[in-house]
């Protein structure tokens, strides 16, 4: 049975890949490495947390004996710990830099001395920039631009992760995805935050005209893809993982808002993101020839996210009514 390091698992998009991947492959287990900060939540793996093929170890990807101790263990690494908000990376990016880039190089030296057989970096179509309306969507071969804090964490952790390649041969992959939307989603980014507030019949903040566009993937998507690239795709090699559901900050609330049956009067105009990317879109075709397509478009990831905050209320009025939760949201949006 082949062991997958999952790092950052009790996250959103890792540990919706934990629940995926011993769904659906019988022969293998999964080791999650999580720090749990203020995003991680073990109720997310509730559903797997007695299955023998399942061990959560609590911890951060900076610590070197740690890591060091479970790398013989494993076959493979998918890494998805990371500080992920871009407004929380605004407001300090230091955190960012340890978790993103420096983290990232702990795993790779770990993987590199003792022989993994597959490291896939887990990153975002963030680390490319903006392009303006009338630009083609960004392939695998486009510079990287990063322009917030960020982004720059994460494109320096993928510049690392294909050095390691280059210069040690070790068999490292890298994705780099759309906006994710799905089940167990923080509720500080903007989907999750809009369908609860929402649901509340409190604001929702729309950073200035709503204009900024945006791919969006649900993630169930996004782990099939994932999953199809650590086993099938060429080490050394980028894969864009995108859906083709561009939406801007508008249609994307008022789409939320109609879901729900909630008024358009909900909606409430804030002070633009400084430095705010204004449009990203992905060329998907090299994933797409690997095999992979996306299963839904943008009215089912709505449908199948709204559906998921709807029936899930106590997971997400927890996190909400916590003091830190409370103490965050007055800070990003109290003086906007």
């Amino acid at each position: 049975m082949r062991t997958i390091l999952v790092t950052g698992g009790a996250g959103f998009i890792g540990s919706n890949y934990i629940l995926y991947v011993l769904e659906q492959r019988d022969d293998v287990r999964v080791i999650n490495l999580d720090k749990l900060t203020y995003a991680g939540n073990l109720d997310n793996l509730s559903a797997v947390a007695n299955d023998p093929r399942y061990e959560f170890v609590a911890g951060d990807i900076g610590n070197r004996e740690l890591v060091d101790h479970l790398m013989p263990k494993v076959n493979a690494v998918v890494n998805f710990a990371a500080e992920s908000h871009v407004d929380r990376s605004i407001m300090g990016a230091e955190q960012f830099m340890h978790a993103n880039a420096t983290g990232v190089y702990v795993l790779l030296e770990a993987a590199r001395r003792h022989g993994v057989e597959r490291f896939l970096q887990v990153s975002t179509d963030e680390v490319y920039g903006s392009l303006a309306p009338d630009e083609a969507p960004w392939t695998e071969a486009s510079p990287l631009a990063p322009r917030n804090p960020y982004a720059v964490s994460k494109a320096a952790g993928d510049m690392m992760a294909r050095s390691f390649y280059i210069t040690h041969g070790l068999p490292v992959l890298v994705t780099r995805a759309a906006n994710n939307l799905g089940p167990y989603q923080y509720p500080e980014k903007r989907v999750p935050l809009f369908i609860t507030n929402a649901i509340d019949d409190r604001p929702l903040p729309v950073y200035g005209q709503g204009t900024a566009v945006r791919d969006h993937l649900f993630v169930t998507d996004h782990c099939e893809a994932i999953d199809l690239v650590l086993r099938c795709g060429e080490p050394g090699e980028v894969y864009n993982v995108g859906a083709d559901n561009d939406a801007g900050g508008m249609e994307l609330t008022e789409r939320i808002l109609d879901a729900l049956g909630k008024p358009r009067s909900l909606i409430q105009h804030v002070t633009d993101r400084p430095g705010h990317d204004m449009r990203y879109a992905l060329d998907i075709a090299k994933l797409r020839r690997l095999g992979w397509a996306p299963r839904h478009d943008l009215d089912a990831c709505i449908a199948k996210t709204v559906a998921w905050y709807c029936d899930h209320e106590a997971w997400w009025r927890k996190i909400k009514d916590s003091w830190g939760y409370r103490a965050y949201y007055e800070r990003q949006y109290g003086g906007r």
